[in-house]
């Protein structure tokens, strides 16, 4: 046992001393000198070691890197959108400005469930929750000044996802990008939608459909870019524990997997292609443990579920967001401590990009004082608190290990229950989806349980469940809140928060109006056939809806033409 961790180490410090490390200071604040990694002592007997491992080797609980965070920091990618296209723009230059690695577009509701501003259902939304975007000529305006080609750009849309993409992808045509060099983040994730946030279009189906599409497109014509981040975020901010998020996530994520091998494409190309999207919760150590325990699921399962052989195949990469849901109202200035301890979580987890949430999100949109606060929380933690100087720097730790380890285990026995609503035999996942496999366009195991549960509400009421367990505990304070459930007295102030004005809408609709009555209107009318005649076929539809998005075709109108097509989706009542 001895001899294999000691192998372990020398295999580690080979792959660390072959490696990129950053030109920092890597001491403490009092000048020791600090190891980029530390293990058991020598000679030391550690049952089960290689659950836990060394950085950058198999299944990867430590991290994905030999070097952790001394080879690259994580991305700081602030999550933004509000008014129109222009105003978000602004902000997204500041960001960038003040140090801020990457973007992330927040969409208001209209564009997020496939409407444009001019819609009698927008009426009051437009720009509220997130930026307008109508056509390529708003993404255009949206990214006006940034040039894409060198700007990784994260879009969390999930429903109208695909139109989107096809608008960022002209978008960066005209700005003269190689496109097949583009490298960014599609959150395209529909099960999620299903299961909890609820802003989908159409039936579960054809929303595959459109996203094996993306991910052909994607693995032949965008090969760094990531057309699919499984979200487990919306899961957790509907009232799921940390362990619900974990299994109901990467059991979306298998299921995907099992979409692109049903499309024939190579899973060590598309793989690679598919990035998470978790939560950083309140309860600092049980996230840690649930980061760790998502790498190590997710190697295991790919390796041998799956049949990756490559390391990046079996790699889970992460973006993670402050709970918004632990966010209060109620003395909102404690929101900026809860926000920097859920960071130091994520950090400590291992993730590759993080956003921080702003102190006045509960109340609306960030200000731009709040904003610049959240960002700074982030560079704070990374050039002050020593926390990147070593990799997983709690790996060993009897706590961490035993929650890591409880937290895996719940997991399992939720693929298990999923498995078997698709009629899976959950002792035999392996040789089943072989078995399964052989069938051209098979649905595999884990989505046949995935479409189960959906239809049925399974998923829904589980969240439900555990979201109504919280909350009786909280009214009886067993659990706390600062500033909700104890400590109330307080000394603050109202804040001063960010409004949206309603002239924003106007002036969106009157802009919208103009694009339409002066673009080519039987062009559009064409190419919107030419895509609702594709959808009809086995064909990829991307270029088709590429073509549309040239023609200035409008998301209402893309999305509009295929729910004629596909039908809406009414969710099954369920009491």
């Amino acid at each position: 046992m001895s001899e294999d961790i000691e192998a372990g180490r020398r295999r580690w410090r080979e792959r660390y001393d072959a490696s990129p490390v950053r030109d920092a200071d890597f001491t403490t604040l009092s000048g020791m000198q600090v190891d980029p990694a530390y293990g058991p002592p020598d000679g030391a007997e550690v049952p089960d070691f290689e659950r836990i491992g060394w950085p950058g080797e198999f299944p990867y609980t430590r991290g994905l890197y030999p070097t952790g965070y001394r080879g690259r920091a994580w991305t700081i990618r602030q999550f933004a959108g509000f008014g129109n296209a222009q105003q978000t723009n602004e902000r997204y230059k500041m960001i960038l400005r003040s140090g801020g690695g990457g973007l992330s577009v927040a969409f208001d509701m209209p564009t997020l469930m496939g409407r444009d501003s001019d819609d009698p259902r927008s009426l009051g939304e437009v720009g509220h929750c997130g930026v307008a975007i109508d056509s390529l000529a708003d993404m255009e305006v949206l990214f006006d000044g940034i040039p894409l080609a060198d700007t990784t750009t994260s879009m969390t849309i999930s429903g109208p996802a695909v139109p989107l993409f096809c608008m960022y992808v002209v978008a960066a045509e005209k700005q003269g990008a190689d496109i097949s060099k583009l490298n960014g983040t599609l959150q395209t994730d529909i099960y999620k939608e299903y299961i909890a946030q609820k802003e989908w279009l159409f039936a579960p189906e054809p929303h595959l459909r459109l996203i094996g599409d993306l991910m052909e497109y994607c693995a032949n014509e965008i090969p760094a870019y990531k057309p699919l981040s499984v979200s487990g975020y919306h899961i957790r901010e509907a009232g799921s524990t940390a362990a619900q998020e974990l299994a109901f996530t990467l059991a979306d994520g298998f299921g995907y997997v099992e979409l692109g091998l049903s499309r024939g494409l190579d899973i060590e190309k598309f793989a690679p292609g598919l990035s998470f999207f978790f939560d950083s919760h309140i309860d600092f150590f049980e996230e840690i443990a649930k980061f760790r325990a998502a790498r190590r699921i997710w190697a295991r399962w790919m390796r041998d579920v799956y049949g990756a052989k490559t390391a990046k195949a079996q790699w889970l990469r992460f973006h993670t967001q402050t709970a918004g849901v632990s966010l209060t109202a109620q003395q909102p200035y404690n929101n900026v401590v809860r926000t920097a301890v859920e960071a130091l979580a994520a950090v400590l987890g291992g993730t590759n990009s993080l956003h921080t949430n702003a102190l006045d999100e509960t109340l609306a949109l960030p200000t731009a004082q709040a904003a610049e606060i959240a960002l700074r929380t982030q560079q704070v933690i990374g050039d002050e608190t020593g926390v990147m100087n070593v990799a997983d720097p709690l790996g060993g730790s009897w706590y961490v290990e035993a929650l890591t380890d409880k937290i895996e285990a719940e997991a399992e026995k939720i693929f298990a229950q999923i498995k078997r609503m698709g009629g899976g035999d959950d002792n035999e996942h392996d040789k089943e989806y072989d078995k399964e496999h052989d069938k051209e366009h098979a649905i595999g195991p884990m989505t046949s349980g995935i479409l189960r549960g959906i239809e049925d509400g399974w998923f829904t009421g589980e969240i439900a469940d555990s979201a109504f367990a919280y909350q009786v505990a909280l009214e009886k304070g067993d659990k706390k809140i600062v500033g909700v459930n104890t400590n109330t007295e307080t000394i603050s102030g109202e804040l001063e928060i960010l409004r949206v004005s309603h002239e924003v809408e106007r002036q969106q609709v009157k802009l919208l109006a103009a694009r339409k009555a002066s673009r080519d209107d039987a062009a559009v009318r064409a190419a919107l056939g030419e895509m609702v005649r594709v959808s009809r076929t086995d064909e990829n539809m991307l270029p088709s809806m590429l073509a549309a998005v040239r023609a200035e075709a409008t998301v209402g109108e893309i999305c509009g033409a295929l729910k004629d097509e596909w039908g809406a989706y009414v969710e099954p009542a369920r009491f």
